[in-house]
Order: structure tokens, then C-alpha cells, then sequence
């Protein structure tokens, strides 16, 4: 039996200009990956909020890991400090947690380390490159071991080298840690490939439109891509997609 870790109960947000999402439901369990597809404007990104902790919805109740650590945010703009080096931005959540700073900074070293950023400890965000600041953003992130990493389009700034790069990062990441991932994203055959379960959202304020799971083990094996699972996948995503818009156009 799977636990839910985290949980979306008929949410609807408001905001002044009008309803931004809802009524929408997600569950998500322990150790999975989901993805959140929709067109621009569905409230994918609001949907994250409220799993973060960053708002609260207008009705509806959000059940979450809540304690301090326990869910850790990459944002589609890294978000570092500037000033600082890789070392300290990945430290940072360890001394706001009051870990003395010399065992902090080790454990940022090991979460470089873990993001292949083993020798840019030093380095300044301006001296990275977009793909060099996003894993530092990763390492930030997973530097306190959370229970729900959320993902809000990381790679939408990224050419498709890199974001394929990062991909096999993050599932390297989920395999060593097992977090539950929630990952937002534009693209259909990331989110098919990123994902065990693609959550499709309809125009705004976002519904659920359908829901696909993806067959096949994570991380995923090479060549996954060139499999009938992935492409029969990437269909029927792209179906629910489609479905969702003649619904909100009617």
C-alpha cells in the first residue's frame, strides 16, 4: 500500500483577477515522480506553491510534509545568491537550521559532489553557466535530504543538451534519495520521460483533464525514448492535452 505524502483536496485559489486554479486534486505518494503538463496560465506553478508551503488556498485544504527541511523548491531561475559561492548557496538551509558552518559546508562540498560540481566550489554564480547554476540550485535543494522535491520548470531556460544532462541528474538524484518529485513542465515527452505519472491540467483555473502513467522502470534505461511505451505515452498525454482544451473552449 503506498502512503501519500502529499495531498491537493479540491484546492481552488483565487487571486484579484479572478480564479487561478481549481477545483483540483493531486495526491502524491512516497518516492514518486509526478509531472504537471498544462498550457501557460493553468496554474501549475500555484499548484507547486500550495505544496510548498509558499500560499494557502482559498478553499480546499493541502496536506504536506511540513516539517522544517522536509520539502526543498527549484524555481525556473535558480535564485543564488550573487555574492556567494556555490559552497555557501548550498550551505545556506543547513545554517538557517542552525548546523555549525564547517559541518554545513561539508555537506554542501558532498552535495556538489553529488550534482558533478565537485571542483567549482569557489566559483560565484555569475561564473557558472545556466546548466552549472541550475545543478548548484539542485544541490541546494537536496542538501537537507527532503521527503518532496518540487521542480518547477528547472530547464525551460536550457538548450536541449543540457536539459537532457539535468534530467539524468535529477533521476540520479531520486534513485539515491527515493524523495517524491513533483516536476512541472511544458514539454510532453520530458514529462513522459521525467515521470512514472503525467497529471495533465486543462486552461484556467486548472483542472484535471486526465492523467497517463508512464510504464517502464526510472531512472530510465538509454534508449527509453525510441520505445513504443514512451511514444504510445507521449500520445496519450498529448491526447488528455488536446481534450482538455476542447473542454475549456466549449
Amino acid at each position: 500500500m503506498t502512503t501519500a505524502l502529499a495531498e491537493l483536496d479540491a484546492v481552488e485559489v483565487d487571486y484579484p483577477r479572478g480564479p487561478a486554479l481549481g477545483p483540483f486534486s493531486l495526491t502524491v505518494a512516497a518516492g514518486e515522480i509526478v509531472a504537471l503538463v498544462g498550457p501557460s496560465g493553468c496554474g501549475k506553478s500555484t499548484a507547486m506553491r500550495l505544496l510548498a508551503g509558499l500560499e494557502a488556498p482559498t478553499r480546499g485544504a493541502v496536506h504536506r510534509a511540513s516539517a522544517r527541511g522536509e520539502t526543498a523548491v527549484v524555481f525556473q531561475a535558480p535564485t543564488l545568491m550573487p555574492w556567494a559561492s556555490a559552497r555557501a548557496n548550498v550551505a545556506l538551509p543547513l545554517e538557517l537550521a542552525g548546523m555549525h558552518g564547517r559541518t554545513a559546508r561539508a555537506h554542501a562540498d558532498a552535495a556538489l559532489a553529488r550534482v558533478k560540481l565537485a571542483r567549482v566550489e569557489a566559483a560565484k554564480p555569475a561564473q557558472l553557466s545556466g546548466g552549472m547554476a541550475m545543478r548548484v540550485s539542485l544541490a541546494r535543494a537536496m542538501v537537507t535530504d527532503p521527503k518532496l522535491l518540487l521542480l518547477d520548470e528547472p530547464f525551460a531556460a536550457l538548450d536541449e543538451i543540457t536539459r537532457r544532462a539535468l534530467g539524468e541528474d535529477v533521476h540520479g538524484l531520486w534513485a539515491a534519495s527515493r524523495a517524491a518529485i513533483v516536476f512541472v513542465t511544458h514539454n510532453v515527452e520530458e514529462a513522459c520521460y521525467m515521470a512514472g505519472r503525467v497529471v495533465v491540467m486543462t486552461p484556467g483555473p486548472g483542472r484535471l483533464a486526465g492523467e497517463t502513467v508512464v510504464e517502464g522502470p526510472l531512472p530510465r534505461p538509454l534508449g527509453f525514448r525510441t520505445t513504443a511505451v514512451f511514444r504510445e505515452a507521449c500520445e496519450h498525454v498529448s491526447a488528455n492535452l488536446a481534450r482538455g482544451m476542447q473542454g475549456a473552449a466549449a
